[in-house]
C-alpha cells in the first residue's frame, strides 16, 4: 500500500484515480477533486480545503479529519465509505451515494446532505441544516441529533432509535419508517407518508401527525399538540398522555389518556370509521 505522510497538495485532482494508499496528516488545499475516482484509501488526521473531496470513489475510509466550509459537495456517487470522528463544516456532502456508515460525526452546516443515498448507518452524529436525509433508502440510525427543518423528505426503509429531532416538516412523503426512544419536536411532522410506526416516542408538533397511511403508535406523548390525525386512515394509537386537539381523522383507534378538543366534520370524514377512547372524560366535541 502506497503512503502519503504530512503531505501538501493543490490545484486540480492532485490524486487522481489513486488506488491502495494510506493518507496520514496530509492537507488538500486549493483545487478541486484531489482524490476523484479514487480505490481502497485510508484516509485519517487530514483536512480538505477545496471542493469535491471524494467524487466516484471506492472503498474509502475516513477517520479523524475536517472538510472545511469550502470543501461542499464533499462525497457524490461514492460506494463503501465509512467515517468516524470527523467534523464536517461544509454543506451538501453526500449525494447519490450507497453503502455509507457515519460514526461520531460532527455535521455544522449539513443543508441537503445526504440527499439520494441508500445503504445508510448513523450512529451518534450530530447534525445542523436543513433538507437533511432527502430521498435516501435503506437507513438504520441510533443517537442522532438534528437540527434542521424537512428532515428525511422522501426517504425510504428507516429504522431510527435514541434521536433527537428539532425540524418542522421532518418525514414527509416518505414509505416505512420506524422511530424507537426519540423526541421529535417541530410542527406538521409526516404528512403524506405511508407506513409510520413510533415506539416510546416524545412528540410535540403543531398539526402533526396527518395526511397518514397505516400509523401506529406504541406507548407515545404527544406534548402541546394540537390538529392532530388529520385525513389520516389506518390508525392504531395508543397514547400516554393528553392530546391538545384531534381533527377529522379518516379510521382507525386513537386511545389516549384525554383530549382537549375532538373536531369530527361528518361532511369531510365519516365519524364512525374512527374509534376514539379516552382514560378521562375531557373531551369537548365539536361538529366542525
Amino acid at each position: 500500500m502506497k503512503k502519503y505522510q504530512d503531505q501538501y497538495f493543490e490545484g486540480e485532482r492532485p490524486l487522481f484515480a489513486e488506488a491502495d494508499a494510506k493518507i496520514t496528516g496530509t492537507t488538500f488545499g486549493k483545487g478541486e477533486s484531489p482524490l476523484k475516482e479514487s480505490r481502497n484509501i485510508d484516509l485519517e488526521h487530514s483536512i480538505f480545503k477545496w471542493k469535491y473531496p471524494l467524487w466516484y470513489s471506492k472503498h474509502v475510509t475516513v477517520n479523524h479529519t475536517i472538510f472545511e466550509k469550502i470543501a461542499h459537495a464533499g462525497i457524490w456517487y461514492t460506494d463503501d465509505l465509512q467515517m468516524t470522528d470527523c467534523s464536517v463544516q461544509a454543506s451538501k456532502t453526500f449525494r447519490r451515494s450507497s453503502h455509507l456508515t457515519l460514526t461520531n460525526d460532527h455535521f455544522s452546516n449539513a443543508g441537503e446532505t445526504l440527499w439520494n443515498c441508500d445503504h445508510i448507518k448513523i450512529d451518534h452524529v450530530q447534525a445542523n441544516g436543513s433538507y437533511f436525509g432527502m430521498n435516501s433508502h435503506d437507513i438504520y440510525i441510533d443517537h442522532l441529533d438534528l437540527i434542521g427543518n424537512y428532515a428525511f423528505d422522501g426517504a425510504k426503509n428507516v429504522e431510527v432509535h435514541h434521536s433527537t429531532f428539532v425540524t418542522k416538516d421532518a418525514f414527509w412523503n416518505c414509505e416505512n419508517v420506524t422511530i424507537y426512544d426519540s423526541v421529535i419536536n417541530g410542527e406538521y411532522l409526516a404528512w403524506n407518508t405511508k407506513n409510520l410506526t413510533l415506539i416510546n416516542c416524545t412528540i410535540e408538533s403543531d398539526q402533526g401527525l396527518c395526511y397518514i397511511d397505516h400509523l401506529t403508535m406504541r406507548h407515545c406523548r404527544l406534548l402541546e399538540t394540537d390538529l392532530a390525525f388529520e385525513y389520516c386512515q389506518n390508525i392504531d394509537a395508543e397514547i400516554d398522555s393528553k392530546i391538545t386537539s384531534v381533527k377529522n381523522p379518516i379510521s382507525g383507534k386513537i386511545h389516549a389518556k384525554s383530549i382537549g378538543q375532538l373536531i369530527m366534520d361528518s361532511t369531510k370524514v365519516d365519524p364512525a370509521k374512527t374509534t376514539i377512547i379516552t382514560d378521562t372524560k375531557t373531551t369537548k366535541e365539536k361538529s366542525a
